[in-house]
């Protein structure tokens, strides 16, 4: 485990465990402590995703429906970690290496030299705090000896009480059929869903695979006193906006690939995972700042 510390953030770290930021905490002006991310209300798992903190999502993000990757020029299975097949990828069921770590920054990277598909890679997730915020920078490189198609993304958990408000802009979305399968693409003219924000809590579940994000979110709590903004690269403008029925988190996941592209055609086309030639890298970062409201 590792705590990490700059100004009022606190973080801790669990490179055994995906690398996962197992909580994120801001002291405000005032005193008060805030948990930026959902903190865990268990011990830490590989067994299931788990629904706190954030834990980075590669080779490819979200679902791979029947564990089938396919993205027009080469198809191939992975291993099923899920009862719809394969989701969110290795990384987050992997131990990370330490390669760097001081008080408010730490490098990690996994590697995968095997397995019965074809994927290797080496992938780096770069945290660090400042006096404002939390940047992760996320990196996979192909170590295969062929081209391959790659995804990256990362999962953070936020609080949502009864009165949280999520802003944002997309250009568009995917249209889902039965069980989160892209059946289509919509175009939004005004810029979605969350341009004009009002309580996110919802008596049914918010599934939305955003196209064409402006990379710029922002969550607030008036009765916590606490607004999150989220900001991420251009190479993540895919963001996955999730929450069940009720419940007391949402999550805004930045990733470069729509939900499904690892497997769907209709995901493929709006939004595809990017072939990485032998050698060859994506990478993006997000940013996560509190503040008082």
């Amino acid at each position: 485990m590792l705590e990490l510390q700059a100004g009022g953030l606190e973080a801790v770290v669990i490179p055994e465990i995906g690398g996962i930021v197992s909580r994120l905490i801001w002291t405000g002006p005032d005193g008060r402590r805030h948990d930026i991310l959902r903190p865990p209300a268990s011990e830490p798992s590989i067994a299931s995703p788990n629904f706190f903190g954030s834990w980075a999502m590669l080779p490819f993000a979200n679902r791979a429906f029947g564990s089938v990757i396919d993205d027009g020029e080469r198809r191939f299975e992975v291993p099923a970690n899920d009862p719809a097949g394969t989701i969110h990828g290795f990384g987050w069921q992997s131990v990370w290496e330490v390669l760097r770590y001081d008080r408010g920054h730490t490098l990690l990277e996994h590697r995968r030299a095997e397995g019965p598909d074809p994927y290797r890679y080496r992938a780096r997730q770069e945290i660090v705090l400042d006096e404002a915020g939390m940047t992760i920078r996320l990196s996979i490189e192909n170590a295969a000896e062929t081209a391959l198609p790659f995804g990256i993304g990362h999962h953070p958990w936020f609080p949502c009480a009864a009165d949280t408000r999520l802003a944002m802009r997309a250009s568009g979305a995917l249209i889902f059929g039965e069980a989160f399968r892209a059946t289509g693409q919509e175009a939004f003219m005004q810029g979605g869903p969350f341009v004009d924000p009002h309580p996110f809590r919802s008596g049914s579940v918010t599934a939305w695979s955003f196209l064409g994000w402006d990379g710029l979110a922002r969550i607030e709590t008036p009765s916590t006193g606490l607004a999150v903004t989220l900001t991420a690269s251009e190479s993540l403008n895919c963001p996955v906006v999730w929450a069940p029925a009720g419940a007391d988190f949402l999550c805004v996941e930045p990733q470069s690939h729509g939900i499904g592209a690892p497997s769907e055609p209709a995901a493929r086309a709006a939004a595809p995972l990017k072939r990485l030639a032998p050698g060859e890298a994506l990478e993006g970062w997000l940013r996560i700042v509190p503040e008082a409201l």
